[in-house]
């Protein structure tokens, strides 16, 4: 097997297609195709099904593309490893939204300056679409609200978020699910953890007959709510950086409100880039925040 064609195979497999591949790795369609052809050949098997100018996974596929993805990974830490250079290449990485506006700006750029040879790509998503691209092997990392009881992922446990149940500012003071009964609930699409701790307060039996908006963007949110759509549930931290919504905060028992974000991966596939990340946020997570404020 030849590294570059697994290199391309990856690509089309992340992107979705060889089009995008081609431009996410500066090549012409037609090189794409033909390494991909080439791969094909030297595995003596067929990875992608085409179909109305698609491309699926073939089961060969599905079967070579953790092999491909641990390859990969392994020749870039002997690479950095032989000629003694520090980590470089891609690092994909997840995120919540809220972490993302409120708690990753710091860690990015503290990352960056220290190796500016990484390219980190991050996507945002709820917490179980994010656990499911761990898993899948789309990012290599990801900051969630809840990580899996399994051991299938190792977690480091990072930023405490304080939840709070927001209302327009005529509403009535909320001490209790009943205040509330007549209110829709704003929230990210299903699969959000914040989503579930709202419903395991307001009640089991509550999703089936509470009206729900789905929204993906706190600050579409936090406006609807303004406006008196309804309620949310959301981060302190996303508040604190919108000084400018006028909404009325509610404090919720702990159980509901307190959150710890851990940043989940999967141990065994750790490349010298994530680990240097965890390294650092290990060591961030350690230090008192003035500490860095001075540095």
């Amino acid at each position: 097997m030849d590294l570059r064609d697994l290199r391309v195979f990856v690509a089309v497999v992340e992107e979705g297609g060889i089009l995008k591949a081609s431009r996410k790795l500066h090549r012409v369609p037609s090189n794409i195709s033909t390494r991909i052809k080439q791969l094909e050949g030297s595995m003596n098997s067929q990875l992608f099904y085409r179909h109305k100018q698609r491309l699926h996974l073939s089961p060969s596929g599905e079967l070579l593309l953790p092999y491909a993805v641990k390859l990969l990974r392994l020749a870039e830490e002997a690479t950095c490893a032989m000629v003694g250079t520090v980590p470089s290449g891609m690092l994909r990485l997840g995120a919540l939204e809220s972490t993302s506006a409120s708690r990753l700006p710091g860690v990015l750029a503290d990352y960056h300056k220290v190796f500016p040879d990484v390219k980190v790509e991050l996507t945002t998503g709820t917490n179980d679409a994010l656990i499911a691209a761990v898993l899948d092997r789309r990012v290599d990392a990801a900051f969630v609200a809840e990580a899996p009881s399994g051991r299938e992922l190792a977690s480091l446990p990072l930023f405490t978020e304080r939840l709070t149940l927001i209302t327009f500012i005529g509403h009535a003071p909320v001490r209790k699910p009943q205040d509330v009964a007549n209110d829709s609930v704003i929230a990210f699409p299903d699969g959000c953890a914040y989503r579930r701790r709202l419903y395991r307060w307001l009640g089991d039996t509550s999703g089936a007959t509470t009206r729900t908006l789905d929204l993906a963007s706190y600050h579409a949110m936090v406006a609807c709510v303004g406006a008196g759509a309804g309620i949310a549930l959301v981060p302190e931290s996303v508040l604190e950086a919108m000084p400018q919504a006028r909404v009325r905060r509610h404090a919720l028992a702990r159980q509901y409100s307190h959150v710890v974000t851990p940043l989940v991966w999967r141990p065994k596939e750790q490349s010298s880039a994530l680990g240097v990340l965890v390294a650092q946020l290990n060591r961030r997570s350690r230090t008192p925040a003035r500490e860095r404020e001075r540095r």
